[in-house]
């Protein structure tokens, strides 16, 4: 088996979900980080809190990206009910080569969110 080049999972962190959220640690994406950072993460995915990723009507935002893959945006995510949808989904997109999951095998709310998807550089 060949080994897979390394995966940035990126979190917004200063997502409020719409919400009046004063209090920045407690703003929806800086939950979802520090939830994702007790989650069981594979080897190889590098969680990063980001700022703004100018997604803010929908939800909770994340990247997927890596060297030579496609990169991908889903929204639409929540600090308590997605934290298994995500690593179910970065463990998927870790097992490729080129960052394209199957449609099917894909996590259902992966499927129905994706704000964006962005093809590798050079290609």
């Amino acid at each position: 088996m060949t080994e897979t080049a390394p995966v940035e999972l990126l979190v917004c962190t200063t997502c409020r979900r719409g919400l009046p959220v004063e209090d920045d640690a407690q703003r929806p994406g800086a939950l979802l980080h520090k939830a994702l950072e007790q989650a069981d993460l594979p080897d190889g995915v590098t969680l990063k809190a980001v700022e703004c990723l100018s997604n803010c009507d929908q939800g909770c935002s994340i990247v997927l990206r890596g060297p030579g893959r496609w990169t991908f945006v889903y929204e639409n995510l929540n600090e308590t009910d997605h934290v298994d949808v995500i690593v179910d989904g970065a463990t998927k997109y870790l097992a490729t080569e080129d960052g394209l999951v199957k449609w099917r095998e894909r996590p259902e709310h992966f499927r129905k969110n994706c704000a964006s998807r962005i093809p590798p550089i050079g290609a």
